[in-house]
């Protein structure tokens, strides 16, 4: 057993079964119940991350070391994982945050309608959540989390909205005399307006249906 930076013990792996006298075999231990090691340890960590937000500890103070503490695993065990603490809070934020929809490609209004009612999901996520209320409030005066939040969240899920626009424009569905940046943004403008701007409106069921056919009908190819 083994000390990793001041930390506490690590679980080791239990090693094969020792041979009984005359040579045979012992018996092969049962295997323990429970969450994987790695499982547990990752839970330890973001429950030590949350714990420690919710008495009031600002993100900037939030470093590895503490968090090891807190979580009761030595700074290797968190290091293996992230490279670092933007990267664990980016997970973890991920972590509960509605997931990113899988698309079918079958259709493209049905795909732009999953990807608006994600963005009213996460909407009502963060309205619910404290952690996430917290974090996003903090977020964008943390300008090295800010960026890893965009790059690794945000911007793959821009690209599945261009993408998606993209494909509408070359099925003809979709006019394609119009910048794609532009044609997406008209897609995720309502959402984005009443999650972010306005972040008491209403987010009522229904409403990506809404914004997505009204949106279409006013980019139908013309004739």
């Amino acid at each position: 057993m083994s000390l990793q930076d001041g930390g506490t013990p690590e679980p080791q792996d239990d090693g094969p079964a020792p041979a009984a006298e005359g040579g045979t075999p012992a018996e092969p231990v049962a295997p323990r119940r429970g969450r994987p090691r790695s499982e547990a340890a990752e839970q330890a960590i973001f429950d030590a991350v949350v714990g420690l937000l919710e008495e009031g500890v600002p993100l900037t103070e939030l470093s590895i070391e503490r968090i090891a503490r807190t979580a009761g695993v030595g700074k290797a065990t968190i290091y293996r994982r992230w490279p670092g603490k933007e990267e664990l809070f980016v997970e973890l934020l991920r972590s509960v945050e509605p997931p990113d929809p899988v698309l079918t490609g079958t259709s493209v209004r049905d795909d732009l309608v999953m990807l608006l009612e994600m963005l009213r999901q996460r909407g009502l996520a963060k309205r619910s959540s404290a952690l996430l209320h917290n974090v996003f409030s903090q977020m964008q005066a943390y300008p090295k989390l800010w960026e890893a939040y965009q790059s690794t969240v945000i911007e793959p899920r821009r690209r599945l909205g261009l993408d998606t626009v993209r494909r509408g424009m070359e099925l003809g569905e979709i006019r394609d005399d119009l910048d794609v940046e532009f044609v997406n943004d008209l897609f995720t403008g309502p959402l984005l307006l009443r999650t972010v701007i306005r972040p008491g409106a209403d987010l009522e069921p229904g409403l990506a249906e809404r914004v997505v056919d009204a949106v279409m009908e006013g980019l139908r190819p013309r004739p």
